[in-house]
């Protein structure tokens, strides 16, 4: 939350280039609140789970969040119950004449098939379009970062030799980035893909600026210069045995998968190091804090029209 101090303090002008967020008193006084509209759209065939992870991270700030889950038509889950789809969720159709001051879209087990394949690709490239217009800030998961950068700015994703699999330590890159605010001088991510966004082409958009990076799983998070966009190439919101059972289930396959790096404590696979909580926490209430609440109009439907 904003510190509230009057204008003309010292301090005011030394804070506010440090990007400390300081709200003058005559602004305090006036401003209205008013509770979050945060769309999410969830591509994952594990649905509840990611619900709960979602939904953990964004209760766990202060401010209000109304939340409405999103379903694409042009593709029916097969690991839910219809019920559950029917009851909880809705379809884009439904709410693409409405505004939303936030919304996530998650990843989708589908990274080796090129984006033209995929049976909802026309919906999900309406969905991103629809939210440079109608979203006043949206992050992008896993694949769904590779498909919002391949759609709004063509750079394609990249094979890797073999899976990115772990829990990788990463930094920051931009001093007093206010995503990145309160994180540890390294911290962590779990991935968990099989491509890459090729970090040369991102280098070749200076309306791209890369926000942190891992020697080892490469650039982790980037963001649009106008904060419309922010891309995630890992999984901050995994549970602690996320994983673990990921592993499992592709062992069980007979699928080849090596351990998932940096994450279990001992050889029988049984304890975990769940090393990336607090990343999850702030980042998440930071994008709440610093990219939404403070950021958005206080009449929804006004957002973007100074475009």
């Amino acid at each position: 939350m904003p510190i509230v101090i009057q204008k003309d303090l010292p301090a005011f002008d030394i804070l506010t280039k440090e990007n400390i967020f300081v709200m003058p008193t005559n602004r305090a006084i006036t401003q209205d609140i008013r509770p979050l509209e945060i769309a999410i759209v969830n591509l994952m065939p594990t649905k509840i789970e990611t619900e709960t992870q979602l939904l953990r991270l964004l209760g766990n700030t202060p401010l209000q969040v109304n939340v409405t889950l999103i379903n694409t038509a042009s593709y029916k889950s097969r690991h839910v119950s219809e019920n559950h789809m029917a009851k909880f969720y809705r379809s884009f159709d439904e709410v693409k004449n409405k505004k939303f001051d936030g919304m996530i879209i998650t990843g989708a087990p589908v990274e080796t098939m090129s984006f033209e394949d995929i049976d909802y690709w026309d919906e999900l490239t309406e969905i991103i379009d629809y939210a440079q217009k109608n979203i006043f800030t949206t992050i992008y998961i896993c694949w769904g970062a590779q498909a919002a950068l391949y759609h709004l700015y063509g750079i394609d994703k990249i094979p890797l030799p073999k899976k990115m699999f772990g829990i990788f330590p990463t930094v920051a890159l931009q001093p007093n980035e206010l995503l990145t605010k309160g994180l540890s001088d390294v911290f962590y991510i779990p991935h968990s893909r099989h491509t890459a966004i090729n970090e040369r082409e991102i280098a070749r958009h200076p309306e791209l600026v890369p926000l942190a990076r891992s020697e080892e799983a490469g650039l982790s998070i980037i963001k649009s210069a106008d904060n419309k966009n922010i891309f995630i190439t890992g999984h901050v919101e995994y549970d602690r045995d996320t994983l673990k059972n990921e592993y499992f289930r592709d062992l069980n396959k007979g699928l080849p998968i090596e351990s998932p790096k940096n994450y279990f404590l001992d050889s029988k696979c049984d304890n975990v190091n769940m090393s990336w909580t607090s990343t999850a926490n702030i980042l998440f209430s930071n994008w709440l804090n610093y990219y939404v609440y403070q950021a958005t109009p206080y009449d929804i439907e006004t957002i973007n029209e100074e475009e």
